[in-house]
């Protein structure tokens, strides 16, 4: 009764929070012409509420795509539309067709607050407790820990909090970890139709059931479960698709809207590999876009099959989890158009083993809050982002004693040490630990310069690209230490988890 007790406290604290940041502004709030992705979700209401959905994907006289045009699957569709219908039973004005274009005013705000609300108390706070209470080892203690510091991690609740994806995500996660592979596939295939970044932990999902199944033998019973699952799969994407499979130009239309490749490599100052090459090396200039698109996908299908091949051949929880982690750094560091709030599709699975890697998750989950500085400046968040990140910087030290787990053996450094024998015998805790105060020092540092100081005339962009470069080389850090550790063999707690 007492965890329960906690675990309450925790969710309403999580709540509270999530409500405190919604009070302050928003994407493009008094920003015409196009206002910013509030509009963008406030459009989409429009759009879904008064046209059939034959015309949600097409450009015409009452769609004009150019205008924050729907280019997400249908289940996002889907759920605007519910969204308006409660919105126009509310005031008419708010999805009014046309002229409800930038409309905003204090009660529609909280009614668009709410509605991310909601979800994240529907879909995403539910699978973080469960996810904690029985997927996670440890004292009943340390597992309430780990829940409050993944429901207070700032990067899910400063930008859209409303992580419907994310939430399905993980909950096909919980229903494998339990066993059901054909619900796990269900949850999953929705997140997919809910948002097609949800790729980025595709493979692991595949070669993680897949594996499970060559394990029991493709004959009879890895058979058996290999069709259940595929036609969970199939059944669950046919119901999403459905308005839109009687004509196949309705479903390519879906399709080219969600995969807009027209729109090249590079979206503003992003922590990932090309952007952060670019500073140096112009690859818009030496490459055409035909060759970015090629070369991106060469680079992400090389970076992401080593862990996923590692997976197929160990399909354990363990090896799922960092895989999950691996994969999505993978498409975020090599993959196409990527956007700065990409690092969250990373980060959920990173919370997944904050409680088996609480220095090295810690140490990620704040760099990648930290990378979407510049979204905050633009969004007038400065302060949400100040208070929420030493929020989660101290707890997570005091909760999960995380700057007391950076030994060498709770670390797993032994394989590095492997790896670099030629070097004389070096303490790589005590250099990890210091690297971890230098790296919180310099992300303090460049928030501050950024919010306080005007960049010189003759560079622009100074700021953001300090903060996407440092953000980039933690995150191909990260990349690099999870790797190792999928590659090591799983600690013994873990060893409990394989099915």
């Amino acid at each position: 009764m007492q965890t329960w007790s906690l675990i309450s406290i925790c969710a309403l604290l999580g709540v509270v929070v999530r409500w405190g940041v919604s009070l302050n502004s928003y994407s493009g709030a008094g920003k015409p012409p196009m206002f910013g992705d509030y509009e963008a979700q406030r459009h989409w209401q429009e759009v879904t509420y008064n046209l059939p959905p034959e015309e949600w994907y097409f450009n015409t006289t009452d769609n004009d795509l150019n205008y924050w045009g729907l280019d997400y699957p249908p289940l996002t569709a889907y759920h605007s539309w519910l969204c308006a219908y409660i919105a126009k039973s509310i005031d008419p004005e708010w999805v009014e067709l046309h002229k409800s274009r930038g409309y905003e005013s204090p009660v529609h705000k909280v009614f668009m607050r709410a509605t991310v609300l909601v979800a994240d108390l529907l879909i995403y706070i539910p699978a973080v407790v469960l996810y904690c209470l029985y997927l996670t080892d440890g004292s009943s203690r340390k597992k309430v820990s780990t829940l409050l510091c993944i429901l207070l991690y700032p990067g899910l609740i400063l930008i859209d909090y409303g992580h419907f994806h994310l939430g399905f995500a993980l909950w096909g996660v919980i229903a494998l970890g339990f066993g059901w592979d054909a619900l796990g596939s269900i949850a999953f295939s929705l997140a997919l139709n809910y948002k097609q970044m949800e790729l980025y932990h595709a493979l692991p999902f595949f070669c993680y059931l897949l594996g499970k199944c060559i394990r029991v033998g493709l004959v009879g019973r890895g058979l058996l479960n290999l069709g259940r699952i595929a036609a969970a799969v199939l059944v669950t994407f046919a119901l999403c698709w459905l308005p839109f499979l009687s004509d196949s130009r309705q479903a390519m239309q879906v399709v080219r809207r969600i995969f807009p490749v027209g729109r090249g490599l590079f979206e503003d100052k992003v922590a990932n590999t090309w952007c952060s090459v670019n500073t140096m090396i112009k690859i818009r200039s030496i490459l055409s876009a035909n060759s970015q698109l090629y070369l991106s996908f060469a680079i992400t299908l090389l970076a992401v099959l080593p862990s996923s091949i590692r997976l197929l051949t160990r399909p354990t929880l363990w090896h799922f989890k960092l895989a999950l982690v691996n994969s999505s750094l993978a498409f975020f560091l090599f993959s196409f158009q990527v956007h700065e709030k990409s690092i969250l599709l990373a980060a959920l699975p990173v919370c997944l083993v904050l409680n088996d890697l609480p220095f090295v998750s810690v140490w990620f989950l704040q760099a990648s809050t930290f990378s979407m500085l510049p979204l905050f400046l633009k969004d007038g968040l400065l302060i949400p982002y100040i208070v929420t990140s030493v929020a989660f910087v101290f707890f997570s030290i005091y909760l999960l004693s995380v700057l007391d787990h950076c030994s060498e053996e709770e670390l797993r450094l032994g394989t590095y040490k492997k790896l670099l024998f030629f070097l004389p015998k070096m303490d790589l805790a005590g250099i990890v630990r210091w690297k971890f105060y230098i790296s919180i020092a310099a992300m303090a540092g460049l928030s501050i310069l950024s919010a306080a100081l005007d960049p010189p005339p003759h560079l622009p962009d100074l700021f953001p690209v300090l903060v996407s470069t440092t953000a980039f080389l933690h995150f191909f850090g990260t990349f690099l230490y999870f790797h190792i550790v999928q590659f090591s063999d799983p600690p013994r707690k873990s060893q409990k988890k394989n099915n």
